[in-house]
This record gives structure tokens, sequence and C-alpha cells, in this order.
């Protein structure tokens, strides 16, 4: 099962990833976030780390601003985790894979959300409704994926711990999880905002099939 590991602020850490088992590192392009990437580390930090697959989170910047840190980052892949339409998406993945999150509450209907996303984006991400655009490091309702025809591969978010690792090996066969590309791991990994406890990474992937 591949992980994405996200809030990534320091440059070792990134550099690491890799080797606790993770496939794709999460940067934050997002000011407002205590997570947010340049704050931390500068462009060439980020830019000369290629070991892993960077994955640029943004929330409702520019399109400009979006490619240009594309570039100037060396960034492989672009999650958008605003209320970005499908028509700004479609600009972006004309440049880069975009991935679109989804904040989803207990009411929402996922299927007709997705609807209009399908054809301008490459992959989704479900995650908890919270106040803000962060991640609420609440639990995602997995249930609410049954029966929704999805038709991307998909990123599963939202306050998954260590202690899941059973659940989610059992949630991998179900016919849900079909398209499910990859977990996505954030707060309940860290020692503080930021900065991730790596051992608890890799004890966490080599429980996952």
């Amino acid at each position: 099962m591949r992980i994405k590991v996200c809030g990534i602020t320091q440059e070792e850490q990134l550099k690491q990833l890799s080797a606790v088992g993770a496939t794709f590192g999460g940067l934050i392009f997002y000011p407002k976030s205590l997570r947010y990437a340049l704050r931390h580390m500068t462009v060439e930090q980020i830019k000369k780390v290629n070991n892993i697959n960077k994955v640029g989170v943004f929330v409702n910047a520019t399109v400009e601003e979006v490619l240009q840190t594309v570039d100037n980052c060396r960034l492989d892949m672009v999650q958008l985790h605003g209320d970005e339409t499908p028509k700004y998406c479609e600009k972006i993945a004309d440049y880069i894979s975009v991935i679109k999150a989804f904040r989803v509450s207990e009411t929402d209907n996922i299927g007709w959300r997705l609807q209009e996303y399908m054809s301008v984006c490459d992959m989704f991400m479900f995650d908890t409704e919270g106040v803000g655009y962060g991640g609420t490091g609440k639990k995602f309702n997995r249930e609410m994926l049954s029966g929704v025809n999805i038709g991307k591969p998909y990123f599963l978010s939202g306050g998954i711990e260590p202690e899941d690792a059973a659940d989610l090996n059992e949630f991998a066969i179900k016919p849900e999880a079909r398209s499910l590309f990859a977990i996505d791991i954030n707060s309940k990994f860290e020692l503080m905002p930021g900065i991730k406890d790596m051992n608890l990474i890799k004890g966490f992937t080599d429980h996952l099939k």
C-alpha cells in the first residue's frame, strides 16, 4: 500500500521518507498552515531532494503561483485542497498531475460532488470536513465510499493513526477500495507540528500489506 506523508517541514525528513516506506512527501504551500513548507525550508532545499515523489499542497492559490512553485521546487504532483473549480483544476492538470481533495461531511453525496471533476483531475482525495482548509485529525467515515463509483484512483486521508494499520488492511480488500491509490498521513505521526516521528511511520508502513 502506498503512503503519502503530508506536512513535511524539514529537508532531512523529506529525504528520509523513502527509507521508512513512503512513496510521496506532501509539502504544504499554504501560508496559514502551521506546516507551511517555505516557513521552514528554502526553495533550493526542496528542489534538490529527488528521492521521493514531491506533492505540493495548495489552497485557493492562483494558477500562476501553483505553476511557478511546481517549477521552482520541481514538484511531481499537485494537491488542491481548497474550493478550486473544475475549470481551475483543468488549467493545472494541463501542466502537472492533479489530486483534488474533497472535505466530506456525513451528509455529502460523494458521487455527485465528484462528477464535474471527473474529466479534469487525475486523482481524488477524501478527507473529513472541518473548519478551515487544513486537516482536522478526525477520522474519515470510510463507509461513505460504499457503493460510490469513484472512477479515479484516490488517496484516503482523515485522522489516520498508527493503530489503524490492521483496519486499513481490511478496508483494502473491500469493493470501495478497488481504486484506493494511497494512504495519506500527517498529524498523528508527529512529535510536534511539521516534525514527524520517523520510527512511528516505519512501524506503520511495515504493518500495511
